[in-house]
């Protein structure tokens, strides 16, 4: 029988509203509205259990993910807020405990959980985290025993992270006074709750920050210590922004949190790590005590081996001056040397003398007064000869004869020619018996001006 609220026989086109319908149409929007009202009262608060999938966090910081386990998957969304109140990084695969409400996104139609708090689902997950995050940066080689520094003897300045308050600064700095006083600094920080990793992270990048040549003095060895506790209350130390800065510093870093039994990354990335913060201190600085005797072992046995070296060496030269042979021995030899040297010296010398008296007797012999005569004659006549030469090349010579010389007036120059007589002008004769100034004019008592006439006449 048709149902007369839903007659579909009809084949009408168009809906019409059916007497005694009860049951108008909803929109989309409207249903969707109202499975929302509905889901978010009936499941205001929920917890639920899964493992974490497709995790990611948006640019406006809110994150998205889904929680499953077995048989089914949920879609869940944390604002910005409470995801920067997460105690952990949370990644795709663990298991955790997420608190918040359930709600339906209208533009998907989807129902999802919006996060308001999430943890990890017991000490198994955490370690689960643990183990994962230590190979992710074990395989970026942070771990790696080569990035190890060796620490110093010792420092002269030692920095410590952890809190200002509890018994661990105490203990720190109490061993240390005990066994070798050192300048410390203490960085205050939380370690453990929200923000402790942060600060943490922060406080081992101010240490390195710090000048070598500042006001305040850079640390040579930094402690990073916390006392015991459970894994969560250890977690800050496995955070990974704390373990890349202990990895990166440039100072030695020693790890000294927790316990013995205790564990955390940060112990890894350590170039040393301590079973507890007094071993710390232990580790950090030598026992003064120890370094005195020492310092006083080896002064000793310094002087010693300075006594004992002198001592060999003058047992050495002793038995070197035995075995030297004497003074007469060594240079008598020699003397006898020089008395033969000096012996043949004078006979050479005498020798020397007789050859060169020799030579002497033999030029003398040839120096007879009749040849140094008859050499100077032919001296003197060849110097005669000489002498009658110049005199008849002498210039003056011809002026006795009536001739005479033209220099050009003034200036010292022969004139030789009649053209060089022209271009004087004035000259002066040199005669046997003086000179006379003359004038050079063309014949009719004109001077040259013009074109030079043959024949020059001296006026």
């Amino acid at each position: 029988m048709p149902d007369p609220f839903f007659d579909t026989s009809s084949g009408r086109l168009v809906a019409e509203q059916m007497p005694g319908d009860n049951a108008p149409a909803l929109s989309v929007s409207e249903l969707s509205l109202a499975l929302k009202r509905m889901v978010e009262g009936e499941f205001g608060h929920v917890r639920l259990r899964g493992e974490i999938s497709g995790w990611k966090r948006a640019a406006s910081g809110h994150a998205y993910l889904a929680l499953k386990d077995a048989d089914a998957v949920i879609d869940g969304v944390i604002w910005r807020g409470a995801a920067s109140a997460l105690a952990f990084a949370p990644q795709d695969g663990l298991e955790v405990i997420a608190t918040g409400k359930l709600t339906i996104y209208p533009g998907r139609s989807k129902y999802q959980i919006v996060i308001e708090r999430m943890e990890l689902a017991g000490e198994g997950a955490l370690m689960a985290l643990f183990e994962k995050l230590k190979a992710k940066l074990a395989g970026e080689g942070l771990f790696d025993a080569a990035r190890k520094k060796p620490l110093p003897h010792m420092p002269r300045t030692i920095g410590v992270v952890t809190s200002p308050t509890g018994a661990v600064i105490r203990d720190i700095l109490h061993r240390l006074a005990d066994r070798f006083p050192t300048h410390v600094l203490v960085w205050p920080v939380k370690v453990q709750g929200e923000g402790a990793a942060a600060e943490v992270a922060a406080a081992v990048q101010g240490f390195n920050a710090l000048p070598a040549d500042g006001p305040i003095r850079r640390p040579d060895l930094l402690i990073v210590a916390r006392g015991g506790g459970s894994v969560e209350d250890l977690w800050s130390f496995n955070e990974e922004a704390v373990v890349r800065a202990v990895a990166a510093s440039e100072i030695p870093v020693i790890s000294a949190v927790g316990h013995e039994t205790d564990t955390s990354l940060c112990d890894f990335a350590a170039d040393l790590r301590a079973p507890t913060p007094t071993a710390a201190a232990e580790i950090a600085v030598p026992v003064l005590a120890d370094v005195r005797h020492t310092v006083a072992t080896l002064a000793h046995r310094t002087e010693r081996c300075v006594r004992r070296y002198r001592e060999r060496a003058g047992e050495r030269l002793a038995a070197l001056v035995r075995v030297l042979p004497r003074r007469d021995a060594l240079l008598g030899p020699q003397r006898q040397k020089m008395d033969d040297l000096a012996g043949r010296l004078d006979r050479a010398l005498e020798r020397r003398v007789t050859l060169a008296r020799g030579q002497l007797d033999k030029g003398a012999a040839a120096l007879r007064p009749a040849m140094l005569d008859q050499r100077l004659a032919a001296a003197r006549q060849k110097f005669e000869g000489l002498g009658r030469h110049l005199d008849l090349v002498h210039p003056n010579r011809p002026l006795e004869k009536g001739y005479a010389w033209v220099e050009a007036r003034g200036t010292q120059k022969v004139v030789a020619t009649a053209e060089g007589a022209r271009a004087a002008q004035a000259v002066t004769l040199h005669f046997s018996d003086g000179s006379v100034d003359a004038r050079v004019e063309r014949p009719g008592g004109k001077s040259y001006s013009g074109s030079a006439p043959e024949q020059p006449s001296l006026l």
